[in-house]
């Protein structure tokens, strides 16, 4: 009987990059392929674009909840702006997942030369 190393899946890079692109924990795992230096160049754009895009989103949310901490008339507007931020975090990495199981190239105009420029010149 021929057995086969579930560790040879033909499409586990690909669920390597699907982990990296999944929301707030994906970031980890990405910053440790960055960290280590290790993966193929797909993962590593892969990885710089889930970690820029998660520091985009924790930048954002956390001023805009300093922000509504500290005045009361601009409260809810800061509020609404940050859970709109979230939800477009979230959709957008939801549709980079589809892009990578219709095996498309995941780039997004602005953010994927932005994390190619500041991480692939400090963690690769």
């Amino acid at each position: 009987m021929n057995q086969t190393d579930p560790l040879e899946y033909p499409d586990a890079p690909h669920v390597r990059l699907f982990v990296y692109l999944v929301p707030v924990i994906g970031v980890f795992p990405a910053l440790w392929t960055l960290y280590r230096r290790q993966g193929t160049p797909q993962h590593q754009a892969t990885s710089r674009l889930a970690v820029t895009l998660a520091l985009a989103w924790l930048l954002g949310h956390l001023a805009l909840e300093a922000g509504s901490g500290t005045t009361e008339f601009l409260k809810m507007p800061l509020l609404l702006s940050s859970s709109i931020l979230t939800t477009t975090y979230f959709i957008v990495c939801f549709g980079l997942m589809i892009r990578l199981w219709q095996r498309q190239p995941l780039w997004l105009p602005g953010i994927s030369q932005l994390a190619e420029r500041v991480l692939g010149k400090h963690l690769s």
